[in-house]
């Protein structure tokens, strides 16, 4: 388990079945299965990868949004080049559940690290 005791949480427990991972913010969190999960990081890494190609060209204090849809997901990025936040949409495809997460400054870059390393971490 990953912690910043304050905002966030990242937790995986393969032992607890089809919701095996857990991502909190502040006094929320939400369980994804592990198809979920990787199609969250997947997109994560995609959106990343759009900033950082653009990233050199930013000016420090200037705005940017980035947007990227592939069906379960909607992610949109916010803020400026070297911090920004993210919100995310996710509609269910199997007509479960649907829900929205919002991850602020500097929670989202904290975070996405850590996702990025568990990822990398399961290959």
């Amino acid at each position: 388990m990953l912690e910043d005791k304050k905002r966030w949480r990242l937790h995986r427990d393969l032992k607890k079945g089809k919701f095996c991972y857990l991502i909190g913010i502040d006094n929320w969190s939400i369980e994804l299965q592990k198809s979920e999960f990787e199609s969250l990081c997947i997109l994560l890494l995609k959106i990343n990868a759009q900033l950082l190609d653009i990233k050199n060209e930013l000016l420090d204090n200037e705005s940017i949004t980035l947007v990227l849809e592939q069906l379960p997901w909607f992610i949109e990025l916010d803020g400026k080049k070297n911090e920004w936040s993210l919100r995310f949409v996710f509609e269910s495809q199997e007509q479960t559940r649907s829900f929205e997460m919002y991850w602020p400054i500097p929670i989202a870059q904290n975070l996405f690290y850590e996702i990025k390393n568990m990822w990398e971490s399961m290959k």
